[in-house]
């Protein structure tokens, strides 16, 4: 009796998901190989020595960050459906990572949405930011982990609690985040996010600083692109901000606000940025004449402490690429780029010269 009744509730499942034409998609990478290098120090002591790490080892994520995802997508009818993202990070290498386990949920996309044939899609939950978007797309490496890319800088930089995911260049995913795509019209295409965390709790206040009050980590992106043949052009900005605490000199704010706290040549945050507005730009364009494709990129980057301008991170980067086949099932890129970033008041030029396949 009870296989009689199973059976029954399962032919009714299949038929309605048949009837609503549901699907989910399992897909994911797993990065893991040999990695070797030597890393000198850009801090040289007053006596002429340098620091350098000689780095072997089993490693992880060496070109593309291990994950496992799915997709699913509902149909509702009268060209509507509802979608979903989940993706989970991996760790091929080591689970464990400072002495706590990395569950790798709460760092990549995770968002549930309603679209409409010709009008668009709406989405809400962790999910990538515009400039992230448009940059997949009209980056020759395709956004890989590898070093060398002025664009898409691997190394951590400027973090908040709106900001799940951030590199160097710009920030990729933003958490409590609605977005929205029009479909495209005439070759044009817009899309954008807005982003927003409060919480206000009580103030706590002492003889030198003041703590508590609204903590609100926010922002906003907009994007849009257009298609002409075998052109492509995009344009990305995004302005992210946190005000963490109520705090009333430049002495009680963060670390990351005062000059002393980061002695580095690049904008990167010891630890979480706090106090911040964060306003980032990305142009690029891209050109397929069926054999090689062409990129060219802009971005440019400044975060600057809201308690006072004088603190402040800034990086411009440009970079141009092509990437083609070199057989039928393998392609190779190669790319080059001029950067620039300061720090309070402070200039350093960077440049790159990359090749692989």
């Amino acid at each position: 009796m009870k296989k009689l009744v199973f059976a029954a509730t399962a032919s009714l499942l299949m038929g309605n998901l048949a009837q609503a034409q549901s699907s989910v998609t399992i897909y994911g990478i797993l990065d893991t190989g040999y990695v070797g290098g030597n890393v000198r120090s850009a801090t040289v002591a007053s006596n002429g020595a340098q620091s350098k790490n000689t780095v072997s080892l089993i490693g992880q994520n060496a070109e593309s960050s291990s994950r496992l995802g799915f997709k699913g997508l509902e149909d509702l009818g009268g060209g509507a459906s509802a979608f979903f993202t989940v993706e989970v990070q991996l760790y091929p290498q080591d689970s464990i990572v400072s002495g706590a386990a990395n569950t790798g949920f709460f760092n990549r996309q995770t968002f549930l949405g309603l679209r409409k044939n010709g009008i668009g899609e709406g989405a809400l939950g962790l999910q990538y930011t515009p400039i992230f978007k448009a940059a997949l797309v009209t980056d020759p490496g395709n956004l890989n982990n590898i070093t060398g890319n002025l664009i898409y800088a691997s190394t951590q930089g400027v973090g908040s609690t709106s900001a799940s995911s951030t590199a160097i260049g710009f920030t990729a995913r933003t958490a409590n985040t609605l977005s929205f795509k029009i479909d495209n019209f005439y070759g044009f295409t817009a899309s954008g996010i807005y982003a927003i965390n409060n919480k206000n709790q009580s103030q706590t206040t002492t003889p030198t600083t003041v703590t508590g009050g609204n903590i609100n980590a926010n922002g906003w992106g907009l994007a849009v692109d257009y298609t002409y043949q075998k052109f492509y052009i995009t344009a990305a900005y995004q302005a992210l901000k946190q005000q963490t605490t109520a705090i009333t000199s430049i002495t009680d704010s963060a670390a990351w606000t005062n000059a002393t706290a980061n002695t580095g040549t690049l904008p990167n945050a010891t630890g979480n940025a706090l106090n911040v507005k964060d306003n980032q730009l990305y142009i690029a364009g891209t050109y397929d004449s069926g054999i090689l494709k062409a990129y060219a990129q802009y971005l440019t980057r400044k975060a600057t402490s809201s308690l006072s301008p004088n603190y402040y991170l800034g990086r411009s980067a440009e970079q141009v690429g092509v990437r083609g086949l070199i057989t039928p099932t393998s392609e190779g890129w190669a790319s080059a780029g001029l950067g620039r970033s300061q720090k309070w008041g402070l200039d350093h030029l960077l440049l790159t010269l990359m090749a692989f396949s």
